[in-house]
């Protein structure tokens, strides 16, 4: 007799007799996905099923095999390769069997997909290679299982059009980068939305909640929507090694924000795409969909960003604050061709509202939100620090936005009459 299974309802608790073994991700949730914590430390995921037409021991054999350890068996280790689809946005995986655990990514063997399955090649030429760049332990599976960051490219070892990584590696290895050391930190915004009806967690179908106001960093049933998936996530990028620093529930309700850094050069893209990946299979656990659409709802509700936090090494020492108002002008310069790369549907959101600027306005402040880029109290009476990009949208490409930093900031150099010409225009004493 043929099996249904569907994820249940209802988030459940798990408590063992043991208080000390288990997961303080075993919290009371509203879907399929508990984590237990084993004696070594890993989170080892188990699911709830409603069985259509079984007995009750079926829901006990999926489960002990989703919880087995089978490192006292083999060597073998899973490695779940993750890769940037075809939209630019969506993440698409697949997992291979290894021999040993390794630790770097050029102990690991390239291995190939079919683009044309996910918009990235042509039928009749489809293969598209993976190259493995990064490794995070896996939450999911525990153990040494692990999961691997890849980039794309053709047979020919050509980067195909998506893989935005290639152009910030090349960019984040120049020698004048490199000596400037530059840190990151990335404040990743998103929106929940309930499953069959596309519309925010924690909203009234088709109508909305109270106006905007108690739901910032608020807390209770009326306030809070998802911080379950919130703190899962939390815990699950510090368990992979992602190098989250912190967390909060966002000014719209059923939108949260996670932040990334700092990090230096390429590795702060590997980690926002790491923890995206993570973010869409605990949803994906918890039966709720994730959007990183930067205008979600239209109306007078806040959009969702990514704010990028920058600096290099001269703007961390003294007299740092003038070099930031340097790259403040360099950055005024380019304003149109960071706005292009900064993520789809962008202008829906940078409207001069919601603590945005305007996207045809290039404008600076410090402690103002309503800037282009904003430079906090504390640069200013340090003399040194670092600026705020708050251009970027939710579903920008970080790769491309940290680039784009380091390239106008260190590599492109202006001319004398536009330079100056900025620099009056911005009040900007260069």
């Amino acid at each position: 007799m043929a099996q249904c299974l569907a994820p249940s309802v209802q988030w459940q608790t798990r408590l063992t007799k043991n208080a000390m073994e288990t997961s303080s991700m075993t919290s009371k949730m509203w879907n399929s996905v508990s984590f237990k914590q084993s004696k070594k430390g890993a989170f080892k995921s188990s699911t709830k099923f409603r069985i259509c037409a079984s007995s009750s021991g079926t829901i006990n054999r999926v489960e002990d095999l989703l919880n087995l350890d089978v490192t006292p068996y083999t060597d073998k280790i899973i490695a779940e390769y993750i890769w940037i689809g075809g939209s630019g946005t969506d993440v698409r995986s697949k997992s291979r069997t290894l021999s040993k655990p390794v630790e770097h990514p050029s102990e690991l063997p390239k291995w190939n997909y079919d683009g044309s399955s996910t918009g990235q090649a042509p039928g009749e030429d489809s293969e598209v290679i993976l190259y493995p760049q990064a490794i995070f332990k896996d939450p999911f599976r525990g153990g040494n299982n692990i999961l691997v960051i890849c980039d794309t490219y053709t047979p020919q070892g050509v980067p195909i059009p998506t893989n935005k990584r290639a152009k910030a590696a090349e960019i984040f290895s120049d020698p004048k980068v490199v000596a400037q050391v530059p840190w990151f930190g990335i404040e990743q915004e998103y929106t929940l939305l309930q499953q069959d009806v596309k519309w925010p967690l924690g909203w009234p179908v088709g109508g909305y909640p109270g106006p905007q106001g108690p739901y910032y960093c608020g807390a209770g049933a009326d306030k809070s929507f998802g911080r379950d998936i919130s703190d899962a996530h939390y815990k699950a990028c510090l368990y992979a090694g992602i190098n989250i620093s912190g967390t909060n529930g966002e000014v719209m309700p059923g939108q949260w924000e996670f932040q990334v850094g700092p990090s230096v050069g390429i590795e702060a893209g590997d980690h926002i795409w790491c923890a995206r990946y993570l973010l869409e299979r605990i949803t994906e656990q918890a039966g709720v969909v994730l959007t990183l659409d930067p205008k979600p709802i239209e109306g007078d509700w806040n959009g969702a960003g990514c704010h990028t936090n920058y600096s290099t090494l001269s703007m961390r020492e003294e007299g740092g604050f003038e070099v930031i108002k340097k790259a403040i002008l360099n950055l005024s310069l380019r304003h149109a061709d960071h706005i292009s790369a900064y993520g789809e549907g962008n202008e829906r959101r940078l409207t001069g509202k919601h603590e945005t600027a305007s996207i045809n306005t290039f404008s600076w402040g410090v402690a103002n939100r309503g800037c282009s880029i904003r430079v906090g109290r504390d640069t200013e009476k340090a003399g040194k620090g670092y600026l705020e990009d708050r251009r970027p949208a939710s579903n920008m490409d970080p790769y491309t936005v940290t680039g784009l930093l380091a390239e106008t900031t260190l590599l492109w150099e202006p001319t004398l009459e536009a330079e100056a010409l900025a620099a009056q225009k911005l009040a900007l004493n260069v």
